[in-house]
């Protein structure tokens, strides 16, 4: 039987905790090289900043910098301040753990049209998750010639409590989600089929990497084998709940037909009414070109006075009013149409 607690197990097991840090550095860092699309939209301007946006963007850098603190502790030649570095190491990756299953619940909010009985308790455990996040410094680091920086000794229990939580956490939205997606109270949009088709799995993915995590934790082998599951935990949280933004905003953005101009770009399409979304009036006739002998005139249509023909939407992409008209179910061409009524 392996003794998990003797010098040369713990070296070993350091060893190994070593090649994983840098596997998944890089593999977070290929993550993150594919979707700075998606960040500089948003950072240069292009695309109109919304408030859920920046969750996002906390999770996704707060756990860049923490796998580069980790890069350093493993790869530190000369004597620094271990303690230090562990501390922040820790800080940075509780705060992407907590973020991401901020980013997790917001999306249940916007499934549940942001009922005031699921966004209370919602909050209320949010809460919670932080308290115990941010409790307090829950490892020990120290420098040993020859070794870099080495963890001494991690407090497994609150370890664990705090992953325990994040896994209950993480099970109620998905349970909450998922309620909501199976039994509609109307048809199925196109929306809530991509958020059912992939959305509950990056959820599951969530649960179970915390899961993975809080039994290795509650094993308490040895200081190592301890927090080896923690930071893979973090990063599929982070990667599956920032997923799921970026492909919500995406779809929102490419519905204007569908989805109110409030909407747009954001990261959650809370329920809003439709008239608030309309086109401005345009003139019948825009411009009048003539080029070699040949008359060219473009025309446009005025939108329609009357309000009652444009469809309303929940937060779930569901039709809030019910008609015999489904404008989902229309193939969107290129040419510009008058809207169906």
């Amino acid at each position: 039987m392996v003794d998990w607690t003797s010098p040369a197990e713990i070296a070993k097991d350091a060893a190994a905790f070593d090649r994983l840090m840098h596997a998944l550095l890089g593999l977070y860092m290929w993550e993150y090289a594919i979707s700075i699309d998606f960040d500089w939209q948003y950072l240069s301007g292009k695309k109109t900043f919304r408030w859920p946006l920046l969750f996002y963007f906390l999770n996704r850098y707060c756990l860049l910098f923490a796998l580069i603190g980790i890069a350093i502790a493993l790869n530190v030649t000369e004597e620094i301040n271990c303690q230090g570095l562990y501390t922040f190491n820790q800080c940075f990756g509780n705060a992407a753990i907590g973020l991401a299953s901020i980013n997790l619940s917001l999306r249940t909010m916007a499934v549940w049209s942001r009922k005031w009985y699921i966004v209370a308790p919602l909050v209320l455990v949010i809460m919670g998750h932080w308290s115990l996040l941010l409790h307090g410094i829950l490892l020990k680091a120290a420098w040993v010639p020859e070794q870099g920086c080495i963890i001494t000794q991690t407090n497994s229990k609150m370890l664990a409590a705090t992953f325990i939580y994040t896994m209950v956490f993480d099970f109620t939205v998905l349970s909450l989600t998922a309620f909501k997606l199976l039994y509609p109270k109307t048809g199925r949009s196109k929306l809530v089929e991509l958020i059912f088709n992939d959305g509950l799995i990056y959820f599951a993915i969530a649960f179970l990497a915390n899961l993975i995590a809080t039994i290795f934790m509650l094993l308490d082998l040895n200081p190592v084998m301890s927090i080896i599951a923690n930071v893979p935990a973090a990063i599929a949280s982070t990667i599956v709940a920032c997923r799921i933004v970026r492909r919500l905003s995406s779809f929102t953005s490419k519905g204007p037909e569908m989805f109110p101009t409030s909407t747009q770009g954001s990261t959650i399409a809370f329920r809003s009414n439709m008239s608030h979304g309309l086109r401005p009036k345009l003139s019948t006739k825009v411009s009048t070109a003539k080029s070699e002998g040949v008359h060219v005139q473009m025309e446009t249509f005025e939108s329609p006075t009357d309000k009652s023909a444009y469809m309303e939407y929940d937060a779930a992409g569901q039709l809030a009013k019910s008609d015999s008209y489904d404008p989902e179910a229309q193939a969107i061409s290129g040419e510009f149409k008058r809207p169906p009524y």
